[in-house]
């Protein structure tokens, strides 16, 4: 691969010890949630059959990628915070970058496929069964998946083939397409390019599908004449649209931009908020503003 760099050395955070420790405590904790909460709705889905739905077949796809994403992040973070496993090898680094950037896209068209099910659920009710089956349902999931570790598969490639003549130092906690880029010395114009039209067809194509699908929504909804059933139908998709402007809000700021030569710092922090908060808040928000789950959510722990 041309490289003279076999491993790179990941800085973490800086900071005293106790500061370091401190992160960990949170990581850690945050971690836990994450995996118990994305777990506890794939659970609860499989054993409630009146949730066995399309809508809850994504949330499910949603929740067992969230379980991913922060697994390839987190453990690892915690080595590096800790310091007992603060390098990593090149090819462990290449095999990051494309997992987590693979997960990342599947999470747009995941999100984006479950606008167009709330927009057939809303606006066309009654045939909505017949839409939406299961078939339909279970494409659009497996392409989420295919389209998002495809779209990223000629970028990792690019990314591989950088040349790394020194320093080994990463100015983060994973390795992120900025931080590999900031320290090549080879010609990095073609994956900057390639990363931002990536970036287009990813990020700004689902979240203009799911910002259409929710005009429409919203649009149908202010039609409905009584207050209850307005308030009906914004509650089935409240919870979606609050993940989706936290996802792509964060998203479209890490990597809808012509230059990856930005602060790195703040990619830091917003990669944080990424991989370590919003697999957190998922499971909260669904559980918190879906009566359906709510009642499920009831009904195990009184079991």
């Amino acid at each position: 691969n041309g490289t003279s760099v076999e491993e790179f050395l990941l800085l973490g955070f800086p900071g005293t010890w106790q500061s370091r420790l401190s992160l960990v405590v949170v990581f850690a904790l945050s971690y836990s949630l994450a995996v118990t909460g994305n777990a506890a709705i794939i659970a609860l889905v499989w054993m409630n059959s009146h949730l066995q739905t399309p809508m809850y077949f994504f949330l499910c796809n949603l929740s067992f990628l969230e379980i991913w994403y922060t697994t390839g992040v987190v453990p690892k973070a915690i080595g590096v915070m800790l310091g007992t496993s603060p390098t990593i090898s090149f090819s462990a680094c290449i095999l990051q970058l494309f997992f987590l950037l693979s997960l990342g896209s599947t999470e747009c068209f995941l999100l984006s496929a479950m606008a167009y099910d709330r927009y057939l659920a809303i606006c066309c009710p009654l045939r909505y069964s017949s839409l939406m089956s299961s078939v339909l349902s279970a494409r659009l999931a497996l392409s989420s998946w295919l389209g998002g570790f495809l779209a990223i598969s000629l970028l990792a490639l690019l990314t591989s083939r950088l040349m790394f003549c020194g320093p080994h130092l990463i100015n983060h906690f994973l390795c992120d397409i900025d931080s590999c880029l900031a320290l090549s010395c080879s010609d990095t114009w073609p994956v900057e390019l390639a990363t931002f039209l990536v970036s287009i067809l990813v990020v700004v194509a689902s979240c203009v599908l799911t910002l259409v699908s929710y005009l429409y929504i919203i649009s149908s909804i202010l039609r409905i004449q009584s207050a209850h059933g307005r308030k009906k139908a914004f509650s089935t998709c409240s919870a979606h649209l609050s993940v989706v402007t936290i996802w792509f809000g964060s998203t479209m700021f890490l990597y809808v931009k012509p230059s990856a030569h930005s602060s790195l710092d703040l990619n830091k922090l917003i990669n944080t908020f990424n991989t370590v908060v919003t697999p957190v808040l998922n499971p909260f928000i669904y559980t918190l503003r879906n009566p359906k789950v709510k009642q499920a959510l009831w009904r195990a722990l009184q079991k």
